[in-house]
This record gives C-alpha cells, structure tokens and sequence, in this order.
C-alpha cells in the first residue's frame, strides 16, 4: 500500500467531515454522521482506487460491493432520520459534554469517526489496487459479505415494517432475523467487514487484521450494541424480557417468548 496516497485521503475525508459538522451545528443534529459513516468508505475506496489505479477484477469487484453496502446503507439511514430529532443516543453524548458541545462535537463525533473509518478501511484499499488472480478467499469473503447483507438489509427492513404499523407501538420485534438476534444489522455489518478483510488476505493484506477487529469492537462496545442497550431495558420493561431468550450479536436459537419499533 501506498501510504502517502492513503495519507492524503485522511486529509480528504477530514474535510468532508468538517463540511458535515458545519451542517451539524446549522441543524443542531450530529446525527447526520450516522449518513457521512459509510459514505467514507466508499470515498477512500474510490479514491485509492483514482490515486494508485485498479490493476485486477478483485479491485473492480471490492468497488461494486462496496458501493452497494455504501449508498443503501447512507440511504436507508437518511430516509428512516428524515424528520426525528436528533438520535438519542447523540443527545445523551451531548448533555454529558456541555458546556460547549458545539464545539467538541467536532473532534467528540466527527473527526473520531473519520479516524475510524480511516484506519478499518485499509483492506479497502489493499484489495482495490491488488493485480494479483482472484482465489478460494475471494471467495470466503464474498460469501461472508452476502451473509452480511442478508442480515443488515433483511434486519432492517423487518424493523422498518414493524415500526410503520402503529399497533406494534412499545411493542418489542422478535420475528424474523429479529428471532435469533438482537442486532441482526450489527451482525451483518460486522459479517460483511471480515468478508472485506479476507478479499484483503487475498491481496496479501493478512496485516491488516486490526481493521475488522476494530469494526468488531466498534459494534459491540462502543456505538453499536453497548450503546444502544445501555438503558433500554429500563425504558422498555418488553425488552428486558427479550434480552434473556435471545442472543445479542451471533444469531442462535432463542432461549424461550422483540427490538423495540422507535428503537435500533
């Protein structure tokens, strides 16, 4: 990997990320990073891609998936904030970071999450520029990235249909996916980022293990799972329940007899 090359898109993306916190502050809504999140990705890709060229199919494909993943998961995520108020999780990181959150909202949420989407991108970009022939591991990791699609999308529109009929009001969705696992749009998410990692090993991008494992984390302890179940229970007595029967993050079997329709 070229590393001047994936410097300068560090500074590319910090300044779409400052343009997005412009807008953040004019709209007193962070949430819009939530939009900007994937959109990174696909802007690294690309721009390697346009920096150092694409010598082989494994580039042309790891373009085509991630462009995919990319633009229905910024558009899905546009569509479903499209009138709310800024998510709750945002508003509780506000209200522990006043006075001034205007301003560390820069550094807090929008540079932290370009520095994150910097460094698990790198299988990205060794894949993308790679020449070498597409193999049993290209494979794996094209399997493992339509599992994850299967999950993420399937999820998430389970979810959006349960939350649009009004008799499932503070009711808890545990059909479907929703069945076998609490978050089955982490789970998908996290599937599909180790599918990029061995289309990465392919390309000899083996080193490039803490990009998965970031994401993998990120998913469970930091903005996916643990953040979003930190006081669920509590404000939904359901989901309590739901939490004992059935599996956080790796789908399984449910333990007994939903997630919630205004939350995930």
């Amino acid at each position: 990997m070229v590393w001047s090359s994936y410097a300068l898109l560090l500074l590319f993306t910090l300044g779409v990320g400052i343009a997005f916190w412009i807008v953040s502050v004019w709209r007193r809504d962070v949430s819009i990073v939530d939009t900007l999140w994937s959109l990174m990705f696909l802007a690294i890709t690309l721009g390697y891609a346009w920096l150092e060229g694409v010598s082989g199919p494994r580039g042309w494909l790891l373009i085509g998936l991630v462009s995919v993943w990319s633009l229905r998961l910024s558009y899905y995520i546009t569509a479903r904030n499209h009138g709310e108020p800024e998510d709750h999780r945002y508003q509780k990181i506000r209200a522990n970071n006043q006075p001034g959150f205007v301003w560390k909202s820069l550094y807090i949420v929008f540079a932290f999450q370009v520095l994150m989407a910097w460094l698990i991108a790198m299988p990205l970009a060794v894949a993308v520029s790679s020449d070498t022939a597409l193999g049993w591991l290209d494979l794996a990791g094209g399997a493992l990235w339509v599992l994850g699609m299967v999950f993420e999308v399937g999820g998430d529109r389970q979810l959006a249909r349960f939350k649009s009929d009004p008799s499932n009001r503070g009711q808890v969705l545990d059909t479907g996916l929703w069945r076998y696992t609490r978050h089955p749009n982490y789970f998908g998410e996290c599937a599909l980022w180790w599918g990029y990692y061995l289309m990465a090993c392919a390309a000899g991008g083996w080193w490039t293990l803490a990009s998965p494992l970031l994401m993998s984390f990120l998913l469970l302890r930091v903005s996916g799972v643990a953040l979003l179940e930190q006081d669920i229970g509590e404000r939904r007595p359901a989901y309590a329940e739901y939490i004992q029967r059935t599996n956080a993050f790796f789908p399984g079997p449910p333990r007994r007899a939903a997630v919630s329709a205004a939350d995930e």
